[in-house]
């Protein structure tokens, strides 16, 4: 089962295949609302503008599972990241990233890209890189803001 295989529902309750992310790179995040790291949604939203034209997708993916930082409903999620970062990449609904109950997009990613103290995510604002083919090509820590990873972007879609 490949990346394209899965499909999750965007936080309006469409169900989105990600079929249709075919041939577009893309940066798969977990998000929280009430989190530290919160402000790199101004980051995400940054290089989406930028190299969205390019075939660059951000993707972000609201969970609660971390210091209950994402207590909102999908509504509110949705407008929160509207309001205080002026967020128009898609976000999905809230899902669970680790555990039994974690979303099977969530598993594949872990499964294609271990971290480095195993492959449970460790906090919010993980970031999986995958290349226009599909794979997993880098899985950044929640630390590294994504103005961090613009050369990595770059490399994807220049091949």
């Amino acid at each position: 089962m490949g990346l394209y295989d899965f499909s999750a529902k965007l936080n309006n309750g469409t169900d989105q295949s990600f079929s249709a992310y075919k041939g577009k790179v893309l940066l798969i995040v977990n998000t929280a609302s009430e989190c530290g790291f919160t402000p790199q949604y101004k980051g995400l939203q940054e290089l989406y503008a930028k190299y969205h034209d390019r075939g660059l997708e951000v993707l972000g993916f609201p969970c609660d599972q971390f210091g209950h930082q994402e207590p909102g409903s999908d509504a509110e999620i949705q407008s929160f990241c509207e309001l205080n970062y002026g967020v128009t990449f898609p976000i999905f609904s809230k899902i669970e990233v680790n555990g039994t109950s974690a979303h099977p997009l969530y598993k594949f990613l872990k499964d294609e890209k271990g971290g480095l103290l195993g492959d449970a995510l460790k906090w919010n604002f993980t970031k999986f890189l995958i290349n226009k083919q599909g794979d997993v090509v880098e899985r950044f820590a929640p630390v590294t803001k994504p103005e961090k990873i613009t050369a990595d972007i770059e490399r994807e879609l220049a091949k």
